[in-house]
């Protein structure tokens, strides 16, 4: 796990990365009470989300300090009337469709003897609310999104490319084409793009 505080390493998740909606514990709903009584106004609901996101991703999960960015991602959710984000993350490598979910894992296994640990953060540079198009440069999903913008740096470059070595190995068209250098985001807000409220316009 990472922190998003000073100098903070991350860890490696490999999840399927279909979206499913998930929250109803009694500290979710107390915190969304608390928020919707600060607001002072009834939110509209927005539609489930509709992008089906596919294949196999590996993500990086930071650390929480007094649930920080869970809370973020529930406050998210109870401003504008969406979804919460099941698990907050950072992805790697999206919609891997080239292996199968064991061979993935083999291959997630071997990750610690390539990568110590993930390079440490600096802090959040940023927050970006905007709406992505799939088949846009750099874009591979048609969402609003909200996200905190956090800085890469030469070790952070390295580790991808390690990354993609594991997965799709050194010689790869897809490590070459990978997009530098990497903008590690934490995602905390989904919607659909379509009259979303997620935006700074």
């Amino acid at each position: 796990m990472s922190s998003i505080e000073d100098d903070a390493p991350g860890s490696i998740l490999s999840e399927s990365s279909a979206f499913n909606s998930a929250c109803g514990s009694d500290s979710v709903k107390a915190h969304s009470t608390k928020i919707r009584e600060e607001c002072k106004t009834e939110v509209p609901q927005r539609e489930n989300l509709q992008w089906e996101f596919s294949g196999l991703t590996i993500w990086v999960e930071l650390e929480e300090f007094g649930n920080d960015l869970t809370k973020a991602i529930q406050d998210m959710a109870e401003i504008h009337g969406t979804e919460v984000i099941p698990q907050g993350h950072m992805t790697a490598i999206y919609g891997m469709d080239h292996l199968g979910v064991e061979e993935a894992k083999k291959r997630l296994r071997s990750v610690p003897n390539k990568i110590r640990a993930w390079p440490k953060f600096k802090k959040p540079v940023g927050v970006v609310q905007d709406v992505a198009v799939a088949g846009n440069p750099g874009q591979v999903c048609s969402i609003a999104w909200a996200q905190l913008t956090l800085s890469s740096d030469p070790a952070h470059e390295e580790a991808m490319d390690l990354l993609y070595d594991i997965f799709y190995g050194p010689s790869s068209e897809k490590k070459a084409s990978r997009d530098r250098p990497w903008t590690p985001h934490y995602s905390i807000g989904y919607d659909n793009p379509e009259g979303t409220p997620m935006t700074l316009g």
